[in-house]
């Protein structure tokens, strides 16, 4: 349904800017909040389960996915089962779990890293070309 460009992680659901949802979201596929979520965002699909949070959203619980892009708010335990994304203006207030981990100079985690097996911390130079 929403799609941002070529090779980017589909979204089928989104979560407005000026809506509030009270309440465990659950989603499957991907999901973009650009509004405010009070209770626990969880992926139903542990393969295919990308929750982007823009720049001014906030959720407020745990969240569970498989891919996270974050530049706004999360206030909460975060599990990710492979990849995330900390943007300049990502903000964690809770621990973060994670396979690979990326996080851009800005972002801040107050709160625990804590490693799943395998996992990985990449740097910008690690970056592969066209991956944004």
């Amino acid at each position: 349904m929403f799609k941002k460009k070529k090779g980017s992680q589909r979204i089928d659901s989104l979560i407005g800017h000026g809506t509030q949802f009270d309440g465990e979201l659950r989603f499957a596929g991907g999901l973009r909040v650009d509004g405010i979520v009070a209770g626990n965002v969880v992926a139903v699909d542990a393969q295919h389960g990308t929750l982007v949070v823009s720049e001014k959203a906030r959720i407020e619980g745990g969240v569970r996915a498989t891919h996270l892009i974050l530049n706004g708010e999360i206030a909460g335990p975060i599990e990710v089962s492979h990849y995330v994304e900390l943007q300049p203006k990502a903000r964690v207030h809770g621990d973060l779990t994670y396979k690979v981990l990326e996080m851009h100079p800005g972002a801040v985690i107050e709160g625990r890293l804590i490693p799943l097996d395998g996992a990985k911390v990449i740097t910008a130079a690690e970056v592969p070309a066209g991956a944004d």
